[in-house]
């Protein structure tokens, strides 16, 4: 076997930054100084996330100064425009003044905002050539330095399109110095967001609520209200709720209609309804309008995890004949046509009801996918989870056979990174969104994650999720996980290099079965990996450079918990995470009495016995934490790098022998 030592090293040096010390200087506001000339000589590509459909770099760079000059309409949303003047005021701009119509000599930093009908923005467009595209939802971004100012104009095709224009600016503008540039870009799916259908803790009113504007910040489209463990949803379908509670409902149904999300409520009452009883399809659709008083105009009905092999009432035995999975997707067609029938009536501007089937998973031709197939009203949008609850990978292939299966295209439900089922019990999954198909936007009607009941924790595989919803065919997994630790990080360097070190100890994505989906910490491996080969194949000098280098990154993994929760990183995520990140500090101390007693062992010294003896301790004591307590459904001892790091420190007394 060939030995490379620099390859160690270089390893060694780059695992804790994960990659990402390039595109932390990309979006780090402090990274470039505006004052500094020669930072306008050249002009770089930003990093934009979820990544547009095309961006062109131009010559020549903007700085904001102390004032811009915006021209807006009055048919510009309110919320586009507080947000566009929020991020100018984060950037440093002390004085917004208005305009009408661009002067013919520009001496300021001009913004011209609006959509497709407003002649100021297609004739700014036109001094870049360029135009807003056709697609819904799409914008158009064009900025350039102009005589002793700047023109940017952010353009939309409707006022979503424009609102995403706002968003990515913002992203743009951290940087004090920033590209002239033309950005052309609109989503692949239309229905990207996220769905609270998991078991155990449900978020608060306020969790649901920061989520909503995290998903706004990143593009998506769509929240969907379906905790399992609400009773008014699920066990008490029947009952109203309780005033204090649609009251809450309709804050949140309000917060989500100003940063551009569509609220979606679900009901789930399979367990017990009768599905011929005309009180019980009454007592549905007086639940809908209750909450489409309260501003709710999206709803949905969950049929997962029910019996469908008996009825509930002997009406619909006489209605639909003997139970059984094909008479099942019959009854439930014949409820859920007669709710579409009456939404449309009531709303005609709805969108169309959503549903779950009981058969929620795989694209197998079955009866009951025939029945519902043939029965259910095309209007209604069918969810699926893919090739099975916890798919390991989805293609295009799967998606079509979902089509022709449920009779339409499918608004994929993933299941990642929900943590509710026994397999993930004391995780955090925290992996890249990875290994569904590009071009699976071709197939699909939609994309929604079911999150953890951690709510900050799960907008790192979130954020991906929605990435790929937005741009699947230019969607980058590993970027985009840097980008999401950025966010959580607020753009400071030695935060985000603590979470990513953090995140790799948490990389493993369980299923189902034994077989996980994604493995357990790569880049931990790797380092341990190449450690192990040079003490298997190098001489005492190699050796002691190599456990040397061990033994700094085992500082940085100690210290990454502290870093992590030094003030920076959002409070509600290092309360999710405290249990792990206690543990990671003494995986990390165990690390160092390991690399400490590799040194000893490698010198030939019998203090090495009592260092190796620290570390079990040491990995005894982190083994020992548990998950807190009903924070999940299922909990258990706190797992951090599974299966890399606790092999490693078992395996590490026996290497050298003296």
């Amino acid at each position: 076997m060939k030995y490379n030592f620099k390859r160690l090293l270089i390893v060694i040096a780059m695992t804790p930054l994960l990659s990402g010390s390039i595109a932390f200087a990309q979006s780090s506001p402090g990274i470039a100084d505006a004052n500094d000339a020669s930072l306008l000589k050249t002009s770089t590509l930003p990093a934009i996330f979820p990544t547009p459909v095309s961006i062109e770099l131009k010559k020549g760079n903007i700085a904001l100064g102390k004032s811009v000059v915006l021209l807006s309409s009055a048919k510009v949303g309110a919320e586009t425009k507080n947000l566009i003047e929020q991020i100018l005021k984060n950037r440093g701009v002390k004085t917004i003044k208005t305009a009408k119509k661009l002067p013919k000599h520009i001496d300021d930093t001009y913004i011209v905002m609006g959509t497709q009908d407003e002649p100021a923005v297609l004739s700014a467009l036109a001094q870049f050539a360029t135009k807003i595209d056709s697609n819904a939802n799409a914008y158009t971004i064009a900025s350039k330095a102009v005589g002793e100012g700047a023109l940017i104009t952010l353009a939309g095709k409707d006022a979503e399109g424009l609102y995403y224009a706002a968003q990515t600016f913002g992203q743009i503008a951290r940087r004090a110095v920033f590209p002239a540039l033309v950005i052309h870009d609109y989503p692949a799916l239309p229905i990207r967001g996220t769905i609270e259908g998991f078991y155990g803790k449900p978020w608060t009113m306020q969790e649901r609520e920061n989520h909503i504007k995290f998903l706004a910040s990143v593009k998506a489209n769509t929240f969907i209200y379906s905790p399992k463990d609400d009773p008014y949803a699920r066990d008490r379908w029947r009952e109203p709720y309780p005033a204090e509670t649609l009251k809450s409902l309709k804050k949140l149904a309000a917060v989500a209609k100003s940063n551009h999300i569509n609220f979606v409520y679900a009901i789930s009452p399979g367990p017990t309804v009768c599905f011929a009883d005309a009180d019980d399809l009454r007592t549905l659709l007086n639940k809908f309008q209750a909450l489409r008083a309260a501003g709710i105009h999206s709803f949905y009905v969950a049929l997962d995890d029910i019996e469908y092999t008996k009825w509930n009432c002997a009406l619909d035995s006489v209605t639909f004949g003997p139970s059984g999975a094909e008479a099942a997707a019959r009854a439930q067609a014949h409820l859920l046509n007669a709710v579409q029938a009456d939404m449309k009536k009531v709303d005609p501007t709805a969108p169309p009801l959503i549903m779950v089937p009981t058969e929620y998973y795989d694209a197998k031709e079955t009866p009951y996918k025939a029945a519902l197939r043939k029965h259910l009203d095309p209007q209604i949008v069918v969810q699926w989870t893919g090739t099975d609850v916890v798919p390991p990978a989805i293609s295009i292939n799967d998606a079509r056979a979902a089509t022709k299966a449920f009779g339409r295209k499918t608004f994929l439900w993933d299941n990642y990174p929900v943590n509710d089922y026994h397999e993930s019990a004391g995780r955090l999954l925290l992996a890249p969104y990875t290994r569904r198909e590009a071009g699976l936007s071709q197939e699909l009607s939609g994309i929604v994650s079911n999150p953890m009941n951690q709510e900050v924790a799960s907008r790192i595989a979130v954020t991906g999720l929605l990435a790929f919803a937005w741009n699947d065919r230019g969607y980058d997994a590993e970027p985009t996980w840097q980008f999401a630790a950025r966010e959580l990080a607020h753009d400071n360097k030695e935060v985000t290099k603590a979470l990513l070190t953090f995140f790799d100890t948490q990389r493993l994505a369980p299923t189902f079965g034994t077989h996980p989906w994604q493995a357990q910490s790569p880049k931990l491996k790797t380092l341990l990996d190449e450690v192990t080969d040079v003490i298997a194949n190098a001489n005492v000098e190699s050796r002691t450079m190599a456990i040397d280098q061990l033994a700094k990154y085992a500082v940085d993994f100690e210290q990454a918990s502290a870093i992590i929760r030094n003030g920076v990183v959002d409070a509600a995520f290092t309360a999710e995470a405290r249990p792990w990140l206690d543990a990671m500090q003494l995986w990390g101390k165990a690390l160092q009495a390991t690399a400490a007693g590799l040194r000893a062992a490698n010198q030939a010294d019998a203090a090495a016995k009592q260092h190796f003896d620290q570390a079990a301790k040491l990995a005894a004591e982190a083994t020992a934490i548990q998950s807190i307590p009903g924070a999940t459904r299922f909990e258990g001892p706190v797992k951090i790098a599974d299966g890399v790091l606790d092999r490693f420190i078992i395996q590490a007394p026996k290497m050298i022998v003296f």
